[in-house]
């Protein structure tokens, strides 16, 4: 016959057995549920866990995802009529000669660039991931010569340097409970970026460092960098700040900032786009 203590012992262990099989299952189970009805609010540990995996997706795109992205955007920024392409086959084309030579000496030079004017009375500039930037109408009329225009350009540059617009959409989708491959999500990728792209503004320390990016690449394209520091200060000036300086961080402080920069700018030797004739000339169809 059996002993029974070692029966006793038989059935404990199946008891435990079956208790951890079911225990398992039923996580499974509600896993799997949690994954497909969470909502950000009630998103426990294992969706976090999920998400950060998509969070280190956006953080690792390729070159050639951003770019298809940045397509996308700038197609729905058109096609939803949040702006309207300035129709000057001219100035587009002297406006994106000056981003090219900019693009060219940047910090990343190895994506295509795409530079447009939109028509907007509003004195601003604004631009999104995979190379796309945008300048108002009311911006160039803003601006006394190139340099000045250059220095905002360039700035836009700056954001793309550093895949501000990427980090961005990272945080956003975190905020928002993305949680598919990045493939599966593109269209809604897309509607984050141009939400971005037209109405969120860039961090403290983005900002700072576009400014600073932008400075240096005008040096290296030879534009007189007291460009970018006399069109904010003249901005300042007028009382009401534009869009794009009446963000974070303070405009006075960008200001104060680029006159430091300025002071120790490694490329005195710089001095293109000074000439306010020169530019009024080019931009006349805009007066």
């Amino acid at each position: 016959m059996p002993n029974p203590s070692h029966l006793t012992w038989l059935n404990f262990r199946h008891k435990i057995y079956r208790r951890l099989v079911y225990g398992l299952m039923a996580m499974v189970m509600a896993l799997g549920i949690g994954v497909a009805t969470a909502q950000p609010s009630q998103a426990g540990w294992f969706e976090l866990l999920i998400r950060g995996v998509q969070v280190v997706q956006l953080s690792n795109m390729s070159d050639a995802q951003e770019v298809d992205l940045g397509s996308g955007i700038n197609r729905q920024i058109f096609e939803s009529g949040g702006m309207n392409r300035y129709r000057n086959n001219s100035l587009n084309t002297y406006v994106d000669g000056i981003g090219q030579e900019l693009a060219a000496v940047s910090d990343r030079p190895n994506i295509p660039y795409t530079f447009q004017i939109v028509e907007d009375e509003s004195v601003n500039a604004f631009a999104t991931m995979g190379g796309f930037v945008y300048v108002t109408t009311g911006l160039m009329r803003a601006a006394d010569n190139e340099a000045e225009l250059a220095g905002v350009i360039g700035h836009e540059i700056g954001h793309i340097v550093n895949r501000d617009a990427v980090q961005q959409m990272r945080q956003a989708a975190i905020a928002q409970g993305i949680t598919g491959a990045l493939g599966l999500n593109r269209d809604r990728l897309v509607n984050i970026g141009t939400q971005i792209a037209l109405r969120l503004p860039a961090s403290r320390n983005a900002e700072y460092a576009a400014d600073q990016s932008g400075f240096n690449t005008m040096g290296r394209a030879g534009y007189d960098q007291t460009g970018m520091v006399t069109f904010m200060q003249k901005l300042v000036r007028q009382g009401s700040p534009p869009e794009f300086l009446s963000t974070h961080p303070d405009a006075n402080n960008r200001v104060t900032a680029l006159r430091q920069l300025d002071s120790e700018a490694a490329s005195p030797a710089a001095t293109a786009g000074l000439n306010a004739n020169a530019y009024s000339t080019r931009v006349s169809a805009l007066r």
